[in-house]
């Protein structure tokens, strides 16, 4: 499962990155291969200064060896061996008409000393983060979640966009990251579901990406915005760069396990304002955009 997931993931960069260069239509992605000393690797690619995207980046990895000691007291194990790989990305457009979003498909395994898989499980998900709320954007998004998830099971939809909401949330702030979409994690054999069967199900989504992303951006990236909305796309990033430093598990992985620091924190934006104790207009857009991070809808 693992090298079939592995591979999986370095096709879907390719697909990916090249969509993305599509239409950014002016800059193209950059490739930096890396080795962890420990065992494994990656290969990140990241796009910046472009026509569309001010900075992003598709990245995969796959990465092994012992499990470090704050990772074991986090998964409740003794000295073990693990393998972990991944898809993740995050894209900041340069307009703030244009919305963020982000991705991650995972698979981890762990091994006993004789070399035994004794766990495996799938993870992942896709969510957005706009600046300025067209609702016929989000539910654009939600759309494709959900119409990728009734495909293996009606359930899954509802679920896990409460587990998106539910997770990429500013606890601190008292509000969601952004409007949401699929969060998923430890989803392990069961008596309905096998690992092909998540394995079938985490690759529909991780094929959904670009149908779920570019129609929005195709729709956005062309419209006019002063430096007022500028500013406040700056602000909205601080508190996405709030959530990835103080909340984000991947990164706390990341970090944890020794892994590459530039690709870890590719995820934050080039620029970022803090203002003090800053509000929004009262009857504004950037109001009606905080009111719906406080009390997620349902988008479909």
């Amino acid at each position: 499962m693992k090298e079939k997931f592995y591979q999986y993931i370095q096709d879907l960069q390719d697909k990916i990155a090249s969509g993305l260069e599509e239409i950014d239509g002016q800059a193209k992605f950059k490739e930096d291969l890396w080795k962890r000393p420990e065992g494994g690797g990656g290969r990140t690619r990241v796009i910046e200064n472009g026509a569309v995207f001010e900075k992003g980046g598709v990245n995969i990895s796959g990465v092994h060896g012992k499990l470090p000691k704050t990772m074991q007291s986090y998964f409740n194990v003794e000295d073990v061996d693990f393998f972990a790989c991944g898809l993740s990305l995050v894209l900041h457009p340069k307009s703030p008409m244009v919305p963020t979003v982000h991705a991650n498909w995972r698979y981890f395994e762990m091994y006993d000393k004789e070399g035994v898989v004794v766990d495996s499980w799938f993870g992942g998900g896709q969510d957005l983060t706009p600046y300025y709320l067209f609702d016929e954007d989000a539910i654009h998004f939600h759309r494709v979640c959900k119409a990728s998830c009734d495909q293996h099971d009606v359930d899954f939809y509802p679920l896990y966009k409460k587990k998106c909401d539910e997770y990429f949330y500013n606890a601190h702030r008292g509000e969601g990251r952004g409007v949401g979409g699929l969060f998923f994690d430890y989803c392990k054999k069961t008596e309905t579901m096998t690992m092909q069967n998540w394995y079938d199900f985490v690759t529909e989504v991780g094929n959904s990406f670009l149908e779920a992303y570019v129609p929005i951006v195709e729709r956005r990236k062309n419209i006019g915005y002063t430096n007022i909305q500028k500013d406040w796309q700056e602000i909205r990033r601080g508190r996405y760069v709030e959530f990835n430093l103080v909340h984000d598990k991947g990164t706390l992985f990341g970090l944890k396990t020794n892994g590459r620091i530039e690709s870890i924190l590719m995820s934050l934006p080039p620029q970022v304002q803090w203002r003090y104790d800053h509000h929004p207009e009262p009857g504004s857009e950037e109001e009606r955009l905080l009111e719906i991070l406080k009390n997620p809808k349902e988008w479909v």
